[in-house]
C-alpha cells in the first residue's frame, strides 16, 4: 500500500482531493465522494452555508471526510483573508486552500495577490495550500513565505484540457520542499495518472467528476488513476529508447 499523503502535519490515506463544485445534487455528490475514496475535500466558503442539515459541510462531516475550506471567488488579499477567517470559525480548521483569481473569464491565479495573501494567511496561523500558476519561480516564492503545499494548475479551472505544460510541473516538483498538488484542468483519468507520474504528491479535481456523464464511475476511475500514477512514479519506469529492444534474449543455436 502507498504511504500516506502528509500536508500540514496531517496524514491522509488518499492522494485524491475532491472538490464539490458542479455537483447536481447532494445524493450524486455523496456517491461520487464515497467512490473516490477521498479523505480531504474542498468547499468554496463564499458559496455554501456551514449550517447543519442538508449542506455540503454536514455531508462531509457525516462521511468522515476532512473539510478543506477554499477562498474561491476572491480577487484580493483582503477578500481571501476575510474568507479564510470566517471559514476557520465555521469549520474549526486552520487548513485553507488559497485561491485568488485575476478575473472571472480565465480564473487564472493572480500571482501578486496570491503571494501577498499567502504571506498574510501564514502570518495569521493558517496552514496554506496555495493554488498557483504552473510557474516554478512563483512556486519557490510561495514556499519561501511558508505555505504547506503548492498547487499548480494543469490548465484553467473547468476546462478539462489536462496538463498543458508538463515540463513546468516537473520543474516545480524538482525544487519543491513542500507537497505539490496538481490543481485544475483534469479532464479524465489519464490526466490524473500523468500528474502523479510527473511527481506530484496529490491531485485535486472537481468538475472532471461532478460534470461527467457518470460521476460515480469517473470518481472510481480517478481513485485508481491517482494510485496507479503514484505507484508508477516510484516503481521506476524503463528508459525511453530510439531503437527496439527484444524483451527476451535471442536463443543461441
Amino acid at each position: 500500500m502507498a504511504e500516506a499523503f502528509r500536508v500540514g502535519g496531517r496524514d491522509f490515506g488518499s492522494r485524491l482531493i475532491m472538490g464539490t463544485g458542479g455537483a447536481t445534487n447532494l445524493a450524486a455528490l455523496e456517491s461520487a465522494l464515497v467512490a473516490s475514496g477521498t479523505e480531504l475535500t474542498t468547499v468554496a466558503m463564499r458559496r455554501v452555508s456551514a449550517e447543519h442539515g442538508t449542506g455540503v459541510i454536514e455531508l462531509l462531516r457525516r462521511l468522515g471526510i476532512a473539510v478543506l475550506p477554499n477562498t474561491a471567488g476572491c480577487h484580493t488579499t483582503a477578500e481571501a483573508l476575510l474568507t479564510a477567517q470566517l471559514a476557520r470559525e465555521a469549520t474549526q480548521t486552520d487548513l485553507v486552500k488559497l485561491e485568488v483569481v485575476a478575473d472571472d473569464k480565465t480564473l487564472l491565479p493572480d500571482p501578486i495577490e496570491t503571494l501577498d495573501a499567502a504571506q498574510a494567511l501564514v502570518d495569521e496561523g493558517f496552514t496554506v495550500m496555495a493554488y498557483t500558476n504552473d510557474d516554478p519561480v512563483l512556486a519557490l516564492r510561495l514556499q519561501d513565505v511558508g505555505v504547506a503545499a503548492v498547487m499548480p494548475l494543469g490548465a484553467p479551472i473547468g476546462t478539462g484540457l489536462g496538463i498543458r505544460n508538463p515540463h513546468n510541473i516537473e520543474l516545480i516538483v524538482a525544487r519543491a520542499t513542500v507537497p505539490v498538488v496538481l490543481d485544475a484542468g483534469i479532464g479524465t483519468a489519464s490526466d490524473a495518472a500523468l500528474a502523479m507520474e510527473l511527481g506530484c504528491d496529490a491531485v485535486l479535481l472537481a468538475t472532471a467528476v461532478t460534470r461527467a456523464e457518470d460521476p460515480t464511475a469517473m470518481a472510481t476511475a480517478m481513485r485508481h488513476a491517482v494510485l496507479a500514477g503514484h505507484l508508477a512514479r516510484h516503481a521506476g519506469r524503463i528508459p525511453q529508447r530510439f531503437w527496439a529492444q527484444a524483451s527476451s534474449p535471442a536463443r543461441t543455436p
